[in-house]
């Protein structure tokens, strides 16, 4: 494969900028609706404030707008300090697709913050500080899943805090000096490093907040209590009596299965071994039955689970692959939803399966997938987990539907997340010889909050001894060069696939489909020197940087060949997190944070 030359990429900017198109008539002159509504007044219409039908934002530089390097489209608005007195008018701001920054701080803007505020769906920051905003902050907040700043303090926004805790990314939430009311969302506060509701109406416990902040984040909310503030909460009385809320998996499936293995294993005691008596029978299978009893690992609020209460749930099959089949089980009354994956064709010993599971629960990361429980005998192997409810990687990418978005902020994000998971993993399960051993998109799935898990950590390769020859060999025959993986370099083989998961996000297609195949597409379009013909179209059309998915283009590639290296070195899940968090960053401080 001929390498990226900055030749070529000069060519691609070159083109890229040869062909960009500004904001359409329609959103300029939505532009211009939105600048009417904020009321500027004639002091702002100077020559150079723009904002008019007769000019173009990008082009002829309105007042506070940049625009993207490579796109004539809008990146940020900031209009501080302007004396504004209108309202936000989010239907005609949102006709710019690709807006990332809003900043209208130190006005004097008054009314609601509109629900369509959602539909600027690329918004990482939002600063509306020192104006009038009066009303309840739009529900609709919760759906902007880029989002990472928001500042909205010194307003007269009341009622209750939208569900935004649910935003993955969310890196500040400053919003003190309003009427807020109800209690405080339980934010992912190991991930905020700004956070302050001081001086509204707030009430109830404080979240666990750990050490990341202090009393005067919460200070002047008289129905607060709870650390870090000084008073404590008032003790509740539990309802109810010893009632465990956990977690059960199996069902009716399994149920006809089971009982045939018991039953020809009851035949077999009996005219295999007729000079057996009835209680040595009994004894052995008592043994048989403790040793293979459900397991219990992740999640302590099952203890007490018995692997017949597996069999009171129902269940619905969900998939089946060539190594099993995953169950959708319902359980308890309160219809909590969990997974069930029956393994097939591993041949394990008991003690090894149990000693592979206990040994992968050891080495936990928040972006991989817990087994919560597992079960093992002679004739069933099966693994519990928490069910997701967002799905997959996969899904989110081939088939999104309601028009639901996957931009690039996001992609990358997903892409750092998950190699940090797996350099952790690597670096904690490389001397037992447990990779991953089927990693691709349909195993990174999505939780509640959107973060991404990754599912089924080593249940494709029983022992380092006895991998997945196929699964390998399909390895070797989608890699450009040629090369033979061995048990020995099977975590070469996670890093490849990593890779391919790197071109799905880059390109939005499958890696297989009626007989094309990605990686060597990608690897033939660079040949040709076609590389900005590779990159998911929406992307481009949302002004993605292209600079930004060249290099993780690099990258990707360079998983991929990582496997033909020779040597028993080659990159490492750790320096390919580097790589990544190192991308992401030059691109949030083209962003930039503060307007």
């Amino acid at each position: 494969m001929h390498p990226i030359h900055l030749s070529l990429i000069l060519k691609i900017l070159f083109l890229i900028l040869w062909t960009a198109k500004s904001e359409t008539t329609d959103a300029t002159n939505a532009l211009a609706q939105f600048m009417e509504k904020l009321s500027p007044g004639t002091n702002q219409r100077e020559a150079n404030f723009g904002w008019n039908l007769s000019s173009d934002p990008c082009n002829d530089n309105w007042k506070g707008v940049t625009c993207y390097t490579n796109s004539a489209n809008i990146k940020k608005i900031v209009l501080d300090q302007l004396n504004l007195t209108g309202t936000l008018d989010a239907t005609s701001l949102c006709q710019t697709k690709a807006l990332m920054v809003l900043s209208l701080n130190s006005n004097n803007v008054a009314g609601n913050l509109p629900d369509d505020i959602s539909n600027c769906s690329r918004l990482t920051h939002i600063y509306l500080h020192g104006n009038n905003f009066s009303g309840s902050l739009p529900k609709s907040l919760s759906g902007l899943s880029n989002l990472k700043r928001i500042d909205i303090s010194d307003n007269g926004f009341s009622g209750d805090i939208p569900n935004i805790s649910r935003i993955s990314g969310l890196l500040s939430f400053i919003a003190q000096n309003n009427r807020l009311s109800g209690n405080i969302p339980k934010f992912d506060f190991s991930n905020l490093e700004e956070f302050n509701v001081s001086n509204n109406n707030l009430t109830g416990p404080i979240p666990d907040v750990g050490a990341r902040f202090n009393g005067t984040s919460f200070l002047g909310n008289p129905g607060l209590c709870g650390k870090p503030l000084p008073n404590s909460c008032p003790l509740t009385k539990k309802k109810g009596s010893f009632n465990k809320d956990y977690f059960i998996y199996s069902g009716y499936a399994l149920i006809g299965l089971i009982v045939v293995f018991l039953v020809a294993f009851k035949l077999y005691i009996k005219k295999g071994k007729p000079k057996e008596t009835k209680a040595a029978a009994k004894t052995n299978s008592t043994n048989d039955k403790v040793k293979s009893s459900l397991m219990v690992l992740s999640n302590p609020v099952v203890d007490g689970l018995r692997f017949e209460d597996l069999l009171r749930s129902p269940a619905e099959l969900i998939g089946r692959g060539r190594k099993g089949s995953l169950y959708k089980v319902t359980v308890n009354d309160e219809g909590v939803n969990l997974a069930v994956k029956r393994i097939r064709g591993w041949d394990i010993s008991r003690d090894g399966f149990k000693k592979r599971m206990e040994r992968i629960d050891l080495v936990k990361h928040p972006n991989v997938m817990p087994i919560v429980a597992f079960y093992c005998s002679r004739q069933e192997k099966l693994l519990v987990y928490e069910f997701q409810d967002n799905g997959s990687l996969f899904k989110l990418l081939h088939e999104s539907q309601n028009g639901q978005s996957f931009n690039w902020e996001s992609r990358l994000n997903v892409a750092a997340k998950i190699s940090e998971a797996l350099a952790f993993m690597h670096e904690g399960l490389q001397a037992d010889k447990i990779p991953h051993g089927n990693l691709k998109s349909s195993n990174i799935l999505f939780s509640n909050k959107m973060e991404p898990l990754i599912s089924e950590y080593g249940l494709a390769l029983a022992e380092a001894e006895n991998q997945d020859q196929s699964f390998l060999a399909q390895i070797e025959n989608n890699s450009p060069g040629g090369i033979t993986i061995t048990p020995n370099n099977a975590f070469k083989a996670d890093i490849y696939c990593f890779g391919i998961i790197l071109l799905e996000l880059l390109t939005g297609k499958l890696v297989h489909n009626n007989g094309f195949d990605l990686a060597r597409w990608v690897n033939s379009a660079i040949r040709e020197e076609w590389t900005v013909e590779v990159f998911d179209k929406m992307l481009v059309s949302d002004g993605a940087s292209e600079e930004t998915m060249l290099l993780l283009l690099q990258l990707a590639l360079k998983c991929i060949n990582n496997t033909s290296s020779s040597h028993e070195g080659g990159v490492s899940f750790r320096e390919i997190a580097r790589m990544i968090n190192s991308i992401k960053e030059s691109e949030e401080k083209s962003i930039s944070s503060d307007p």
